[in-house]
């Protein structure tokens, strides 16, 4: 599968290129965007891209044909090259320095020979967002749905810069206020900055495509389906950036690929939100002096913070977690029951909102760790 979906891939970069030469692009420029590609794009799990496909072939209810593939495939890498967008000036306003066991594009010092990246990036990261309007334009722009998907990248992209302004004020490099710091904050940034772009746009490109309306009528009631993805997806999204956050401080690196640094980085995650919730003054107070501080004592510092963290008899943020996730998962699951589902005749047209979409998504994360 993704073999299959990374030849996809190669026929956009192409195609991409191809226009670059048709502009009249130097030569220069264009071996530039097409190192800009190759390096930010195709590298992570894909699980963004790859849903499409997994969730048209779910609604159409058969393996989609050659062209179906293609399409969805397209949706696909589009939503890669948003990721990518994202990435790239993320990775400049965090100061980051690796991202997906490589430096970071705007840490590289030599492109092929054409010199370093730097704040290029900046420019690089807007082209990366331009492509994806180039190749929706060129495949789907005599589809009836073809301003359905403009209106999805433009709001899911919108929406995830409000959830990274927030982010960015509520947690400034090199300035951390930890005061700041509360779940419902938390929730509003993942929601934003993570969820609408991770998880609803996979779903609701692939529903445009097969044709879902964005009402109807079944059984007697009457469904909206694009309403429906986000009551239960959002939520997904945000349970996914949870994980994530607790792994992150509770994960090896043989497990997550990385070492984690959140505390380090002073990072408003579910952990440090979760332990000024439920805390007492002076466990607050242990965060205050050691949470986000960096220097010579940063290792003892995140070290006491995870202690902390792990006390069985105090804060246990692991069983916190635990019993979360089995809360959320139970409560997701209950929301997907809602769903009004479709008749044998109904499911044959794959215009229909189905249940599976939403259980294969929750499949792919529940218990994951990594």
């Amino acid at each position: 599968m993704r073999n299959k979906f990374l030849a996809a891939f190669d026929c956009i970069r192409e195609e991409l290129v191809a226009h670059m030469k048709s502009e009249k692009m130097p030569e220069d420029a264009i071996a530039w965007f097409n190192e800009n590609l190759i390096y930010n794009v195709p590298g992570g799990k894909l699980n963004r891209g790859i849903s499409v496909v997994d969730t048209v072939a779910i609604l159409l209810n058969c393996p989609p044909t050659d062209d179906e593939y293609f399409k969805a495939a397209l949706l696909g890498w589009c939503i890669e090259l948003l990721q990518a967008f994202f990435l790239v000036s993320d990775d400049m306003m965090d100061g980051s320095i690796s991202r997906r066991g490589q430096p970071c594009w705007y840490r590289v010092s030599d492109v092929k020979g054409l010199g370093k990246v730097h704040d290029i990036a900046v420019n690089d990261s807007c082209m990366l967002e331009g492509a994806i309007y180039h190749i929706l334009k060129n495949h789907f722009r005599r589809e009836s749905y073809y301003v359905d998907l403009l209106e999805l990248f433009h709001q899911v992209t919108y929406k995830t810069e409000m959830g990274q302004l927030v982010d960015q004020i509520t947690a400034p490099e090199g300035n951390v206020d930890i005061h700041k710091y509360t779940l419902p904050k938390h929730t509003f940034i993942v929601r934003y900055k993570t969820a609408y772009y991770s998880f609803y746009l996979s779903v609701a490109l692939a529903m445009r495509m097969c044709g879902v309306p964005d009402v109807y009528e079944l059984n007697g009631k009457t469904v909206e389906p694009y309403k429906e993805a986000d009551r239960i997806l959002i939520p997904m999204g945000e349970f996914f950036q949870v994980q994530d956050d607790y792994l992150d401080y509770h994960g090896t690196e043989a497990q997550i690929g990385k070492i984690g640094t959140d505390i380090i980085d002073g990072k408003c995650s579910w952990c440090v939100c979760t332990a000024l919730t439920y805390g007492t003054e002076a466990q607050k107070q242990l965060l205050y002096e050691n949470y986000g501080k960096k220097g010579a004592e940063q290792a003892v510092r995140e070290q006491a913070v995870k202690d902390m963290y792990n006390d069985e008899q105090g804060l246990n943020v692991p069983k916190r977690y635990e019993e979360y996730s089995k809360n959320t998962v139970a409560e997701i699951n209950a929301m997907i029951e809602l769903v009004p589902e479709p008749g044998a005749q109904d499911e044959l047209r794959g215009d229909r909102l189905k249940r599976d979409v939403f259980r294969a998504f929750l499949s792919k994360i529940t218990d994951r760790t990594a």
